[in-house]
C-alpha cells in the first residue's frame, strides 16, 4: 500500500477498535506498533515524550506507569489530546493530560502502587507527529512495594508479554547508560520474543547519549 496507504489506514483501524470497544468487543486486526519496555526509572517517559515533543507523562519515584498507556499519534493541523474514556473532551493543556492519566490510573489501581492490565488509550493530534501507535508499559521490577502482590515481577512480565508477543509489535528496549547491557531486563524480554533481533530496537538513556542505538 505504501506510506500514504498506511497513513490513511491507521486512523480507520483506530476508529474500528473504538467502535468495538464501546460494545465490549475486541478487534483482531492490529496495526504495527512500538512497545516501550524498560525497568523503573529507565527513561521510558523521556523517550515517549521525545516522539511527541511535549512533556505530558506522570513522573515520580518507583513504579509510575501502573497501567499500559496506548498512545495513538495522529498528524493534524491542530494540537490536542483525547482519551478513550473521555470521548468528546479535547485536552489542549498537556499538564491536564498528565493529571488525567494519574486520575484514571488511580481509579483502577488505587493510590498505593497497585497495577492493572487494563490500558488507558490516549490520542494526541499534532502537526509535529507521524501517524504512529506507541505503548508505554509498566516498568520491570522485582521487589513489591505498597499493596503490590508478592508476584508483582511476574504480573508485570505478563502484561508486557501480552503486547510484545504480537508479530507486528516492534520492541523498544530502554536501558540507562550506566547499566551493563548484559544485565538489561528489557533486552532479555525482547530477546525472548525476538531472538534474531528483527523486531527490536534498544536505546540507552541518561549518561552516555553517544551510545544510543535506534
Amino acid at each position: 500500500m505504501g506510506n500514504r496507504g498506511m497513513e490513511e489506514l491507521i486512523p480507520l483501524v483506530n476508529r474500528l477498535h473504538e467502535a468495538l470497544g464501546t460494545v465490549g468487543q475486541s478487534c483482531s486486526l492490529h496495526l504495527p506498533q512500538i512497545a516501550v519496555v524498560g525497568g523503573q526509572s529507565a527513561g521510558k517517559s523521556s523517550v515517549l515524550e521525545n516522539f511527541v515533543g511535549r512533556d505530558f507523562l506522570p513522573r515520580g519515584s518507583g513504579i509510575v506507569t501502573r497501567r499500559p498507556l496506548v498512545l495513538q499519534l495522529l498528524n493534524s493541523n491542530i494540537e490536542y489530546g483525547e482519551f478513550f474514556h473521555c470521548k468528546g473532551k479535547k485536552f489542549t493543556d498537556f499538564d491536564e493530560i498528565r493529571r488525567e492519566i494519574e486520575t484514571e490510573t488511580r481509579r483502577l489501581t488505587g493510590s498505593n502502587k497497585g497495577i492493572s492490565p487494563v490500558p488507558i488509550t490516549l490520542k494526541i493530534y499534532s502537526p509535529h507527529v507521524l501517524n504512529l501507535t506507541l505503548v508505554d508499559l509498566p516498568g520491570i521490577t522485582k521487589v513489591p512495594v505498597g499493596d503490590q502482590p508478592a508476584d508483582i515481577e511476574y504480573q508485570i512480565r505478563d502484561i508486557i508479554m501480552q503486547y510484545i508477543c504480537k508479530e507486528n509489535c516492534l520492541v523498544l528496549a530502554v536501558t540507562p547508560a550506566n547499566t551493563d547491557l548484559a544485565n538489561s531486563d528489557a533486552l532479555k524480554l525482547a530477546k525472548d520474543v525476538d531472538p534474531e533481533g528483527k523486531l527490536r530496537l534498544w536505546r540507552r538513556t541518561g549518561i552516555s547519549v553517544a551510545d544510543d542505538r535506534w
